[in-house]
């Protein structure tokens, strides 16, 4: 555990304090409220704070448990990573962070500003975007996709991953915040190759290697 503090601070940071605030309110619903993203509200300037509150709760322990455990596997190496390359590494994967959980909840917040009922919580939006960026270092990695028990390459996980999103939000049929997921995906990548442009090039020559 030490280990994890030391050489990886702001990942272990955010999954201790992630899963004490989303444990503490499955017993406090009206904090759980106060927390939750109401894009009607926030497109109107209010309860703004939610943009970043409702990535620190979770909607059960199914979905704390699936963003943890994702968290746990891509977010740790990914800060080692930017680590290795910058002294500035911390930081770097904080940003990567917090500015993907905020561009993933504005695009929920712009999509359902006129839609009353609608509420958003939980990190996928953070979490995709820790996924995509640690893609970019690592293309040939294996994933597994929704549970099918074939690995498949980073590089060809993330299109069909994104493809999914696109789908799945226009389907509309769980309560699941797809968009989120898409957007934050993007705004990983996004935010990882403005600060390491070579990054695409280093990409392309790990993804050559696989043909």
């Amino acid at each position: 555990m030490q280990e994890y503090i030391f050489q990886t601070p702001v990942a272990s940071i955010i999954l201790i304090f992630t899963l004490v605030t989303s444990i503490y309110t499955f017993s406090n619903p009206n904090l759980f409220g106060k927390f939750m993203l109401h894009p009607y509200s926030v497109s109107r300037g209010k309860n703004i704070y939610t943009v970043l509150t409702s990535g620190i709760i979770h909607r059960d322990w199914m979905h704390l448990a699936f963003n943890m455990l994702t968290f746990f596997f891509f977010a740790f190496p990914l800060e080692q990573i930017l680590v290795q390359l910058s002294s500035w590494g911390h930081l770097q994967f904080l940003l990567i962070y917090v500015v993907s959980l905020i561009l993933s909840d504005v695009t929920t917040v712009i999509k359902q500003k006129n839609n009353y009922n609608y509420h958003s919580l939980g990190a996928s939006g953070a979490i995709s975007a820790v996924l995509f960026s640690y893609i970019l270092f690592n293309p040939t990695m294996s994933l597994y996709l929704f549970f099918i028990p074939i690995p498949i390459p980073a590089v060809i996980f993330g299109p069909l991953f994104l493809v999914y999103c696109v789908w799945a939000a226009n389907a509309a049929r769980d309560s699941i915040n797809h968009d989120a997921h898409f957007y934050g995906a993007l705004s990983g990548l996004s935010v990882t190759i403005l600060m390491y442009p070579k990054i695409i090039g280093h990409f392309i020559s790990e993804v050559s290697k696989m043909l």
